[in-house]
């Protein structure tokens, strides 16, 4: 991986990746709706949405070169390490599902003007539960070593990568689409929503009172490196350390964390699947929420505006130490996992 003069990620530095999307993916879909229309992507996106179908022979001739040139791994790719991610996430596989439905989402809608896309889809604000479940899919799914081996994990990310290229292209047609916000999906914003999968969930775990080696927090990382670099984040953004991890991502919320419509309406989606999960429980709806604001941290889950439960912190702190609460964060990860 070619290493920076600098690694400040100051504004000088971040501020044009909010105007690049990813030209390779962005030209074909851009020809794929110039050769067959819109209803040509149409069917194209449903086949992209299909993380059961693989066989790309039958799609235009833009897609299998596509997907045929861009399969390989980065060259600064190191097998051994992602074999120790992989044994990371086993070993903490109950807790990473809650992790990334309580922290990694919320914390993406946090950044105003990226949860915008996602806000104007319908999509996450109307169907958050299927969103969850394809997320918790995709994460389990991906962190199957054999589908490295065999080809499967490279295709499943590059159709992720070129329905992002699809929604960046629909996206910048809508008349709300505002350009203060930057491109649909842009580079800043790729890069932070592999952080909220990859040091966000290491963070989430050490919150959680897990101590793991220093090894395989960095093999985990790199690990995420390689989906980034495969989903077409550049080379630039991706950190090469946990303390570059630390610093971009202090610095892109510092630039994009502010309250917004778009987030406040997308976490409160949210946190109804939640409600819905245990409508008939409302102490376990409380310990989630609460979780929820310690995970974020009190200033990110206000600008979400996420409730305060009464005594928050207390009733973490005791459930932490009680087995029902114990089983309610297996009862949430098996949940999702399964998915």
């Amino acid at each position: 991986m070619t290493i920076l003069p600098t690694r400040t990620f100051n504004d000088d530095f971040l501020n044009p990746f909010r105007q690049r999307g990813d030209s390779a993916a962005d030209a074909v879909i851009e020809s794929v709706a110039k050769s067959q229309g819109h209803e040509g992507l149409g069917k194209l996106m449903q086949y992209l949405g299909d993380m059961d179908n693989l066989d790309y022979t039958q799609q235009p001739i833009e897609i299998q070169e596509f997907l045929k040139k861009n399969q390989d791994l980065p060259t600064f790719a190191d097998v051994a390490k992602m074999k120790q991610a992989v044994i990371f996430f086993k070993k903490y596989e109950q807790l990473i599902p809650l992790i990334l439905a309580c922290y990694s989402l919320p914390y993406c809608y946090a950044a105003a003007d990226g949860a915008q896309v996602l806000w104007l889809s319908q999509r996450i604000k109307n169907d958050t539960l299927k969103r969850l479940e394809e997320t918790g899919q995709f994460v389990f799914e991906i962190m199957q070593e054999r589908d490295w081996n065999n080809g499967r994990n490279a295709i499943k990310i590059l159709k992720i990568r070129l329905m992002h290229a699809a929604v960046r292209y629909f996206t910048q047609q809508y008349p709300q689409w505002n350009r203060a916000w930057g491109l649909p999906i842009n580079q800043e914003d790729m890069a932070g929503t592999n952080l909220a999968f990859s040091y966000i969930v290491i963070k989430g775990l050490r919150k959680l009172g897990t101590v793991a080696h220093a090894s395989d927090e960095e093999a985990f990382l790199h690990f995420w490196n390689v989906v980034g670099f495969l989903l077409g984040v550049e080379e630039a953004l991706l950190p090469q350390n946990l303390r570059e991890a630390f610093h971009i991502d202090q610095r892109i919320a510092q630039r994009q964390f502010k309250t917004s419509e778009a987030g406040r309406g997308l976490t409160q989606a949210l946190i109804h699947v939640f409600r819905q999960q245990w409508k008939e429980d409302s102490i376990l709806q409380n310990l989630i929420i609460a979780q929820m604001r310690l995970f974020l941290s009190h200033p990110v889950a206000d600008l979400l505006a996420i409730p305060k439960p009464s005594l928050e912190q207390e009733v973490v702190k005791w459930g932490n130490k009680t087995s029902i609460f114990k089983l309610f964060f297996l009862t949430l990860s098996r949940r999702l996992s399964a998915y």
